[in-house]
């Protein structure tokens, strides 16, 4: 066990359902006890979690794939911290851990939820995105689910992003002949091309993407990487060279809609270049965790990866935090620093 442990810490609650676009009185930071760990459980001061954007699904009562946030209960996801009290064999008190309990100071893990990381291989934060959740979303997502090899010209939307920009860096390290991204933004597509490699990249905001894809591919791409769907679902299966194929890993174009959302009005092409469009999900992949870990860990330490963290400091800027993402101002993976 340990020393004399806090006696409350905060914690952010869904206090109701946002219709459209979440609002700050759709949510509470409230305060709740903290006690001691029971049996097979430690207790974690959280030093950084994560806000992303499946989050924005949760909040709302529908069936998913994952279950819904539950009102007036904390809410939760990625985060990492440091064991103040342990009650469980295998972990001790100053051990760092990553888990799923995170939105607030301080959390009640079950062992086997909590994994041990090292911060002499990558700061803590690292674990949360090109080490964690995003960096496997990515590695499995292009090569696994698109099935990329080596000459492929490769599409990434959302490409500043926390995943975007670690599909389009792999595919340059695997041998993609040609690594295209879409941004929101002339310094993110700057950022694309000058420090991620990108070959080219261009800002979705200064006109129609086909066209802008169109010239920025002129041979076509082999492998779409969706981040945003919308639009640039219906450019790139324009754009794709027969049998391309597609990995949907998020539409984030679509999750404040209120309306349906049109679907790509070409999807006939799918037939005669004879496309594959498969949708992911992050978690059935963990049989790649530790050969992704391998693999990108050696890549950080030669410098060859690089990555891009958007911090927001404090727990009381958690919800502006989750809504600066959903309206695109992180530059790569988006954290709370508790620290």
């Amino acid at each position: 066990m340990s020393a004399a442990l806090p006696a409350s810490g905060r914690e952010w609650h869904l206090v109701a359902r946002p219709h459209g676009w979440p609002k700050a009185e759709d949510f509470a930071l409230r305060e709740a006890p903290v006690a001691a760990p029971g049996e097979g459980r430690v207790l974690v001061r959280n030093r950084y979690f994560s806000v992303d954007p499946y989050m924005r699904g949760r909040m709302n009562d529908v069936k998913s794939y994952i279950p819904p946030f539950k009102l007036d209960r904390p809410m939760d996801g990625g985060a990492v911290g440091e064991v103040i009290a342990s009650n469980a064999e295998g972990i001790e008190v100053g051990d760092h851990v990553l888990h799923g309990l995170g939105w607030r100071e301080y959390a009640d893990v079950p062992a086997e939820h909590a994994v041990k990381v090292d911060p002499s291989i990558a700061p803590l934060s690292a674990y949360l995105g090109v080490l964690g959740m995003t960096g496997l979303t990515a590695y499995a997502g292009l090569f696994d689910v698109a099935s990329f090899k080596e000459g492929d010209a490769v599409f990434v939307s959302g490409a500043a992003g926390a995943v975007g920009s670690q599909v389009g860096q792999m595919a340059k390290l695997r041998g993609a002949s040609r690594v295209i991204g879409s941004a929101g933004s002339d310094e993110k597509v700057e950022l694309l091309v000058e420090e991620y490699g990108f070959d080219a990249a261009f800002n979705y905001k200064n006109g129609p993407v086909a066209d802008q894809l169109r010239e920025a591919a002129p041979d076509g791409i082999d492998v779409y990487f969706d981040n945003v769907g919308g639009e640039h679902l219906e450019a790139a299966i324009s754009a794709l060279n027969p049998h391309g194929r597609v990995t949907v890993c998020g539409m984030i174009a679509q999750y404040n809609a209120t309306e349906p959302t049109p679907g790509p009005r070409n999807l006939a092409l799918v037939i005669g270049k004879r496309l594959r469009i498969q949708g992911m999900l992050v978690g059935d992949h963990s049989d790649l965790q530790p050969q992704f870990v391998q693999e990108v860990a050696g890549w950080l330490a030669s410098g060859e990866l690089k990555y891009r963290e958007t911090t927001v400091e404090g727990i009381e800027n958690g919800f502006d935090a989750f809504l600066g993402l959903l309206r695109g101002e992180n530059t790569g993976k988006m954290i709370v620093s508790l620290a």
